[in-house]
C-alpha cells in the first residue's frame, strides 16, 4: 500500500487540546520504560523530537531526576499546552521545551547522549533528514529510541486496525488514526532510512500489531 502524507504539523488549539484530552497513559509509560532502560546511567542531556504536550519527557523526569530533557516540537499550542503540565509537576529546572524542527535542529554537533521520538516520523514528508539529524545532534555512543506506526500492507490490514481501536474513538478520531497509518512507513523503509543516515547497531523491529521500534542502548 502506497504512502499518502498528512499534514507535518497538527497546530490549532482544538486539535492539540483534542490530542491532549486522548488518554496515552499506558503506551506512554511503556515508552518511558523503554528509554530509561536504554539510556545512561549518568547525568545526561536527552532530546525528545515531536515532544507534542511533554507528557513523555514528565514521565521521564519523574524517574530520572539527573537527566535534563530537552523537547521539541514545531507546534505551538501543543509546547503551551506542554509548558503547563511541566509547570504543574515541578519539572521546570529538568525539561527545556522549545519551538524547532525535527528536519534542522538548533544544537551543536554531539550535543545530547541520547535522543528519542515517539509517533513523529509519519508526519514527516522526507524523513531522512530527520534521522541524519538524529546522526549529528547524538554523541557517536548515544542511545536512541524511536516508536511510530507501522504502515499496513494493504487496505484491509488498515481497516483491520481502525476497526480495533474501539468505541471509546468518535468517526473523527478513526479518520486521524487511518490517515496516520495510511502516512506510516514500513520496516524496509525505516531500516533503509538509518543505513542511509549512517546509525550503526539500530535494532528495527515491529513491536506491536501497528508499530515499529527503532531501538540502540548507550554504548558504554
Amino acid at each position: 500500500m502506497p504512502r499518502v502524507l498528512e499534514p507535518e504539523v497538527m497546530d490549532s488549539w482544538e486539535e492539540a487540546v483534542e490530542y491532549d484530552a486522548m488518554d496515552f497513559t499506558e503506551v506512554n509509560t511503556a515508552f518511558a520504560k523503554s528509554v530509561i532502560e536504554l539510556g545512561p546511567h549518568f547525568p545526561a542531556k536527552v532530546l525528545d523530537v515531536g515532544t507534542g504536550t511533554a507528557r513523555i519527557p514528565i514521565l521521564i523526569a519523574a524517574k530520572c531526576p539527573q537527566w535534563r530533557i530537552w523537547g521539541i516540537d514545531l507546534a505551538q499550542n501543543m509546547l503551551q499546552l506542554g509548558l503547563q503540565h511541566v509547570k504543574n509537576a515541578g519539572l521546570e529546572q529538568q525539561i527545556f521545551l522549545e519551538t524547532a524542527d525535527a528536519k534542522k535542529m538548533p544544537y551543536s554537533d554531539g550535543k545530547f547522549q541520547m535522543v528519542i521520538s515517539n509517533s513523529l516520523v509519519h508526519h514527516l514528508p522526507d524523513p531522512l533528514r530527520f534521522f541524519h539529524e538524529i546522526a549529528r545532534v547524538l554523541q557517536p555512543q548515544g542511545a536512541i529510541f524511536i516508536r511510530d506506526l507501522i504502515r499496513p500492507v494493504d487496505v484491509e490490514t488498515m481497516d483491520a486496525l481502525v476497526a480495533s481501536i474501539g468505541a471509546e474513538y468518535d468517526e473523527r478520531q478513526k479518520k486521524l488514526f487511518r490517515d496516520s497509518l495510511h502516512a506510516a512507513l514500513t520496516l524496509d523503509e525505516v531500516r533503509d532510512l538509518i543505513e542511509q543516515a549512517n546509525l550503526s547497531d539500530v535494532k528495527v523491529y515491529q513491536s506491536s500489531d501497528r508499530h515499529w521500534t527503532a531501538a540502540r542502548a548507550w554504548q558504554d
